[in-house]
């Protein structure tokens, strides 16, 4: 006679949600504000500041602040803000001395590069193509802003200004200085003796000097070595300058990348019988661009803002057009505000970059801690 057995299976029980502590805001709380005895003392410090300051602030700013006016008098007469200095000089502050009645072609080319630099922030349109569009952007901004065809009234480049005169600097010397900084990184691992002593000299002397003294090499001693007869204009001469400063600096950035590379990918593409350019193309430049890439990202939003210097050798940008702009006495009190607008200006741009740079990091981390 045989004796049956069963087993119980063991019911499922579902699972019970963390203590509250331990999860969600106050998880958070605890975590970053709460966490010792001296994050504590300094959160309650902080949340006591902000207690004092932001009332008062928001009272000025916003309460008793005068948004719309043409008259200074009423500015001057109020207890708050005065952000009508922004509504009587934002042509200025955003145009310089670009002509007044063709503002309209400023406009559009802003709307052109910040519209493009949307679209090159969608992974799915990197492509040949894309890089064909910003050649054509470029050529649509140069054509609107230089003016002589189409019927459009001749502008130099000595009267463009303003945020106009920023972006395209700045799309010059990013899209300029990064295959020169590509170079200049693998030129100095180079195994050439002539070709790392160039790369190495030219560097280090870039990066020996400040940016202004780049600009004013290039505004003025650059066309001493020119053959008579021949010119570079301003706005040229200092486009180059900024290129090659921002070339010097992140071609170091790029080198720590190849670096870090492990030697065993570079004796793997040997092995496959790839050539010196396949080799860096394919295999070693984008793991070594992916590595730098939260350093590179700080010093493109660096050069952004690098963009202020060329008020000094007298081309008028977003923030030399704001000095300009102050300069009427009528309304030469009110710089807190207007500068206030520069600075909102700058910093969506700035943190737009930063925080699509976390973006990138992350989605080319995918899979590498897996």
């Amino acid at each position: 006679m045989s004796a049956s057995i069963s087993f119980a299976t063991p019911k499922s029980t579902p699972r019970r949600p963390p203590p509250a502590l331990e999860a969600g805001v106050l998880l958070w709380l605890r975590r970053n504000l709460f966490s010792s005895a001296y994050n504590t003392v300094l959160t309650v410090l902080a949340l006591w500041a902000l207690f004092v300051t932001i009332p008062d602030f928001i009272v000025w700013a916003f309460i008793e602040a005068v948004w719309w006016t043409d008259d200074p008098q009423a500015c001057r007469d109020a207890s708050g803000a005065c952000w009508a200095v922004v509504v009587e000089k934002h042509r200025v502050m955003l145009f310089g001395t670009f002509p007044y009645e063709e503002h309209w072609r400023g406009v559009i080319a802003i709307a052109l590069i910040v519209g493009m630099a949307i679209a090159s922030a969608f992974k799915r349109l990197w492509s040949y193509w894309l890089f064909v569009a910003w050649l054509g952007v470029t050529a649509a901004v140069l054509v609107l802003l230089l003016g002589g065809v189409f019927g459009l009234t001749p502008t130099g480049t000595h009267q463009w200004g303003g945020l106009p005169l920023t972006l395209l600097m700045f799309v010059g010397t990013v899209v300029g200085g990064m295959p020169l900084a590509v170079f200049l990184a693998l030129g100095r691992r180079s195994r050439l003796p002539a070709i790392k002593a160039m790369c190495v000299g030219f560097i280090e002397i870039v990066r020996g000097v400040p940016l202004i003294t780049v600009l004013f090499m290039a505004s003025l001693m650059f066309p001493l070595f020119m053959p008579e007869g021949v010119t570079i204009n301003k706005f040229l001469r200092a486009q180059i300058g900024m290129i090659l400063f921002f070339a010097a600096y992140a071609a170091e950035i790029v080198r720590g990348g190849l670096q870090a590379i492990p030697r065993g990918q570079y004796e793997a593409a040997d092995a496959i019988g790839l050539s010196y350019w396949q080799k860096t193309n394919r295999i070693i430049l984008p793991q070594a661009l992916r590595i730098v890439l939260p350093a590179l990202m700080n010093d493109i939003i660096r050069a952004f803002k690098n963009t202020t210097f060329v008020s000094i050798i007298g081309l008028f940008d977003v923030l030399g057009a704001t000095a300009t702009a102050l300069e009427d006495p009528l309304w030469v009190l009110f710089a807190l505000e207007a500068y206030t607008f520069i600075f909102v200006l700058y910093f969506v741009f700035c943190f737009s970059m930063s925080k699509y740079s976390e973006h990138v990091e992350r989605d080319l981390s995918k899979g590498r801690n897996l």
